[in-house]
């Protein structure tokens, strides 16, 4: 019996692992399903037994007469980016007969695992994690993913974490920031400052990206030049205001490599302010290739991390998984950089 667990505290995961089959196949063993050979159909029944498990009316329905719910966890419906791949996903679900349930949990852990517990309790088919902030950097804080995970699929977009019954679907933005370093110094930049404000598993992840770029150019990022605004919510005032300053302060640089596009914005705002060109003097990258990157003038260059597609492969994963299919634990999607107005690669060596 797993982790001596008592017969009443099985779930249908346990069952699935202790006959070393899937949660789906358990599923169609318990509603008698044609499609599920005689043998297997016998070992499932004969661990049931032993354990002495019951199973409740939404564990039976697990594959079959299901709730056709999915819950979505999100931190901040506010955020651009986290608004628009709710949307996508909740369109996608839509497509695929599926109902959505959306919780706005903050960035609080003890929130995010109050709102994870409550979408269990609304016996929802699958959950979806939108967005990296709820991969802790210390591992022992995503032990209330890993067990939610035992009662129904969790799917992380954006972020990654290893376990049975979890899936991630991602951007390679670690690449993508390490290629961006690099272009801008073959295009002449020399001191290129990062501006970020997260050390989500994504933020940890660009920022690695960033000082790669670097090494890779056997050089070390110039001391300063990695600047983090301590807040997740913003406005591009604030930002042009901390660039200001410590360009008055005596901190120079000639290109900011910023980790989403309102950041990169703010860094727009200073240029004008400061009266430097774009990109003559400075060139300027964000992240996320979100319309505001189209709407500042000039237009940004972005680093796109193809949302769309990775709403559309999240939500198809969830539906093999429901189904019984076999589908990767963990799907990688390349980055793109969408060249505007602020930045000239022209000269590049």
């Amino acid at each position: 019996m797993p982790h001596g667990k008592g017969a009443d505290c099985l779930n249908i995961y346990d069952i699935s692992q202790l006959a070393g089959v899937s949660i789906a196949t358990v599923s169609r063993v318990l509603n008698d399903s044609a499609r599920v050979s005689e043998k297997t159909k016998q070992k499932v029944l004969r661990v049931i037994e032993e354990n002495g498990y019951t199973p409740n009316a939404f564990a039976r329905g697990l594959g079959l007469n299901t709730m056709h719910t999915v819950g979505l966890l999100c931190a901040d419906s506010a955020d651009p980016y986290l608004a628009k791949a709710v949307c996508d996903l909740e369109r996608e679900l839509r497509a695929g007969g599926y109902d959505s349930l959306l919780c706005c949990t903050g960035y609080a852990h003890e929130t995010k695992e109050k709102y994870l517990s409550l979408l269990l309790s609304k016996h929802v088919d699958g959950v979806i994690l939108v967005g990296s902030h709820f991969v802790e950097q210390e591992d022992a804080g995503n032990g209330y993913i890993r067990r939610a995970a035992k009662e129904t699929p969790v799917l992380l977009l954006g972020g990654a974490l290893d376990g049975p019954n979890l899936y991630a679907v991602q951007c390679d933005e670690r690449a993508a920031m390490r290629d961006a370093v690099q272009r801008l110094a073959r295009s002449g930049r020399e001191r290129v400052l990062y501006l970020y404000n997260s050390m989500s598993y994504s933020g940890r992840n660009k920022l690695i990206g960033y000082r790669e770029g670097y090494a890779l150019l056997n050089r070390t990022p110039p001391e300063g030049l990695e600047l983090m605004l301590d807040a997740y919510q913003f406005d591009v005032v604030q930002v042009r205001q901390l660039l200001y300053d410590k360009w008055r302060a005596g901190l120079r640089f000639d290109a900011v490599l910023a980790s989403e596009d309102r950041l990169a914005v703010g860094a727009a705002k200073f240029a004008k302010r400061q009266g430097l060109r774009i990109p003559q003097d400075l060139a300027v990258i964000g992240c996320n290739n979100s319309p505001i990157a189209r709407y500042c003038e000039p237009e940004l260059t972005s680093i796109d991390n193809q949302l769309d597609a990775l709403c559309r492969r999240c939500v198809d994963t969830l539906m093999d998984v429901l189904h019984g299919k076999s589908c990767p634990k963990k799907t990688v999607f390349d980055a793109l950089l969408v060249q505007r107005e602020s930045t000239d690669f022209s000269c590049e060596g």
